[in-house]
């Protein structure tokens, strides 16, 4: 059987492979890897749950997509807010792989998408759903 580490592994590969990590400041890495209070752009994965035993295997991962906020002046004061435009961006491209993959006895499916604030640091993310169907023992 898959486990989740094999899933990560399956979407990190795809990001690398697709040039992704050449259009981000800081690196692909699985969600504890990503360096503590990093202030560069990050792709962190991680698989939140996953059965195991039987066929087909169902799992859920999230694909976090992390940018720096920016500075605006808003009122006279200067403020830190989400760069809207450099996720979407990184989103898109993101979105792009994940739905063009073909990966033999799995399908992977972007279930959701939403914008999330990163509390330790002054960054948003994009948070990507995925939900797989797992045909395939391993």
């Amino acid at each position: 059987m898959n486990t989740s580490f094999d899933i990560d592994s399956i979407v990190r590969k795809l990001l690398v492979q697709a040039g992704i990590e050449t259009k981000i400041s800081g690196r692909i890495c699985y969600q504890n890897d990503r360096p503590d209070n990093s202030d560069k752009e990050d792709i962190a994965i991680n698989t939140i749950a996953m059965t195991q035993d039987y066929l087909p295997q169902i799992a859920t991962s999230n694909v976090n997509v992390y940018v720096p906020d920016m500075t605006v002046r808003i009122d006279g004061k200067e403020q830190k807010k989400p760069n809207h435009k450099r996720l979407a961006e990184l989103s898109r491209l993101v979105l792009g792989v994940l739905r063009s993959a073909n990966i033999e006895g799995m399908k992977l499916i972007p279930e959701n998408q939403s914008v999330l604030a990163e509390t330790n640091v002054s960054q948003h993310f994009c948070n990507i759903r995925i939900s797989w169907n797992i045909q395939t023992g391993k």
